[in-house]
């Protein structure tokens, strides 16, 4: 009689193992396509990173290039711009914290750290109180102006005066020739 116990509990403790583990299966193959669909399509992905040939952008000019569905401000500064950036004490600034993607962490928001070519300055061109778009060679410190609500960014995209909290972004980007850059 114990010999058919065993045999019963045997066979009893493989149906539930078997019954879980279809279940798990089960579960994960209705779960896949839920968590397929949050990936970004095709059309994100292929704007990961983009190359801009920066060799029509005149001294002293700027463009604006779409980079993942937001503006990308492309400056090409004159040296006096680039004097002046460099020179503005960092006790000055309203965001003491360069916001370069490239460099992660806390770094100081001296022109230096938001710059890899001091005549070239790369920013996301999103305001960062409420998210609008700011003017070019706008404001008091002639760099961008968000009209919206007042905020006042330098040539160096760092907020000098207004509501906006932060400096606007430095993307990751990389040189990949004297006029070319990749962006992401």
């Amino acid at each position: 009689m114990a010999s058919s116990e065993t045999h019963e509990s045997n066979r009893r403790d493989f149906l539930y193992i078997a019954t879980g583990a279809f279940a798990v299966v089960g579960a994960a193959s209705a779960a896949w396509p839920l968590i397929h669909q949050m990936n970004p399509d095709a059309s994100v992905q292929a704007l990961a990173s983009i190359e801009i040939d920066m060799s029509a952008i005149p001294v002293g000019q700027s463009i604006t290039v779409k980079w993942q569905g937001r503006p990308v401000f492309i400056r090409h500064r004159t040296p006096e711009e680039i004097k002046i950036s460099q020179e503005t004490p960092l006790e000055d600034l309203k965001d003491p914290v360069a916001r370069n993607a490239g460099l992660g962490g806390d770094v100081d928001a001296s022109d230096a750290n938001r710059v890899i070519q001091p005549e070239w300055l790369i920013v996301v061109g999103v305001c960062t109180h409420l998210g609008c778009i700011p003017v070019k060679n706008q404001g008091d410190y002639n760099g961008w102006f968000c009209p919206c609500h007042g905020s006042h960014y330098d040539l160096a995209g760092r907020i000098r005066f207004g509501p906006a909290p932060e400096n606007l972004l430095v993307p990751k980007y990389e040189f990949i020739g004297d006029d070319a850059v990749r962006i992401g």
